[in-house]
């Protein structure tokens, strides 16, 4: 079994930066798949960002150049830094991790932009 915690959000002015982290525990080993999807109200959860075993990422369009994810290999933690954040970035962001066929899912955390 594999545990997921989130940490970090909150809330900032547009413009501000803020980082979340996800930490994995249990059966896995340090190299996975993850992701950082979002939902807001009203709107399907969508994916922001994925990031392979191999280091490869892929961020969605709204995000490019404003969000970085990176990892700790020795802590099984990813990151998402998150900087000139708008209005519309308020959501839930829930890390993702796909390990050994099974998707395991973070509690989520608030993300509110607002001025």
């Amino acid at each position: 079994q594999v545990q997921l915690v989130q940490s970090g959000g909150g809330l900032v002015q547009p413009g501000e930066s803020l980082s979340l982290s996800c930490a994995a525990s249990g059966n896995i080993s340090n190299t996975f798949y993850s992701a950082w999807f979002r939902s807001a109200p009203g709107i399907q959860r969508e994916l922001v960002v994925s990031f392979t075993d191999t280091g490869y990422t892929r961020y969605t369009d709204d995000v490019k150049g404003r969000f970085t994810v990176f990892r700790d290999l020795a802590k099984k933690t990813v990151y998402l830094r998150m900087d000139n954040l708008k209005p519309e970035d308020t959501a839930i962001y829930y890390c993702n991790v796909y390990y050994e066929g099974e998707h395991y899912w973070g509690q989520g955390t608030q993300v509110t932009v607002s001025s």
